[in-house]
């Protein structure tokens, strides 16, 4: 039982910036971002979707996560639009709860689906003449649903904890959204159960994805550096170095946010790789994913 503390119904989110004159500017910028990425990764499911050309197993799963971008940008910049439009910055458990869950839900299924692309990269390359009976349309089906499975039951695991929590702690939750780690810390119940199980999770669970998502391309460069032709390599290493930089990107904004030395120092570079991450990251996918690719661009082209 808690004694003289005073539970909390409702937390505040710190932000990006305390200062009024820039509420305005800062909800433009995002608002014109949030636009541009719905705007893109639309574009992509449509090209993808009334393009006969792009109808194989490799732009569906570039058309599904598309889909995981746009979900995972709504999580984050509409509370934040809010915010930078009211100035109050006040958030209620269940909400910031609830906001934690999907958060989690399309970052697992985002990190998990780059995992399968790897390993479609990896048929399609090092077993070319086997890609069509390996990679048919049920076995697609059956990954993404698989990835969609385990993305629902590892944040729900996370929720069923955080439920059986107290919170009486006045300190606004260093970020601009609802982050696992800052709202446990504003919690006065016993945590170490939550923080072990982030830890056995993120080893178990996040290891064992990255390891599916960089060691196929171990085998992908081995295989591309044996190649005959100068054109087969330059077109195998086209069809990679996409979805590698995506890779990289989320990767390295989310590990930088989470586990730079000065992680708990909450400074204004925190809050800057957390909009990389979570902001930017489902806007440039769909840049990456065209610009670095001949075919999207020729189907854009003649879509226009």
């Amino acid at each position: 039982m808690i004694s003289n503390q005073t539970v909390l119904y409702t937390l505040v989110l710190s932000g990006l910036s305390d200062l009024p004159s820039l509420q305005l500017p800062l909800f433009l910028v995002f608002l014109l971002v949030y636009l541009m990425t719905l705007t893109g990764n639309l574009l992509i499911v449509l090209l993808i979707c009334t393009d006969s050309h792009l109808q194989t197993p490799m732009y569906f799963f570039l058309g599904t996560l598309a889909c995981l971008d746009m979900g995972y940008s709504s999580v984050t910049i509409p509370r934040m639009l809010f915010d930078f439009h009211t100035q109050e910055r006040l958030i209620s458990i269940q909400a910031c709860i609830t906001q934690i869950y999907f958060f989690l839900f399309f970052a697992s299924s985002e990190i998990s689906l780059l995992a399968v692309m790897s390993y479609d990269r990896y048929v399609a390359i090092c077993h070319p003449l086997h890609y069509t009976q390996i990679m048919h349309w049920k076995a697609c089906v059956l990954l993404v649903l698989g990835v969609l499975m385990v993305s629902v039951v590892y944040p729900l695991v996370h929720v069923l904890l955080l439920l059986k929590l107290t919170f009486c702690r006045l300190n606004p939750l260093q970020s601009f959204f609802c982050d696992l780690p800052q709202l446990l810390l504003v919690s006065c119940s016993d945590t170490f159960i939550n923080v072990l199980l982030i830890l056995i999770l993120v080893i178990l669970v996040g290891g064992g994805i990255f390891a599916l998502t960089f060691c196929p391309y171990i085998i992908i460069l081995n295989t591309i550096m044996k190649m005959q032709s100068k054109a087969m390599r330059s077109k195998a290493f086209s069809t990679c170095s996409s979805h590698l930089t995506v890779v990289f990107i989320f990767y390295g904004t989310g590990l930088f946010s989470y586990f730079h030395p000065n992680a708990k120092d909450h400074s204004a570079m925190d809050k800057v790789s957390s909009v990389f991450y979570t902001v930017l990251t489902p806007l440039v996918n769909p840049l990456i994913y065209s610009l670095r690719n001949e075919i999207m661009k020729i189907s854009f082209k003649r879509s226009l």
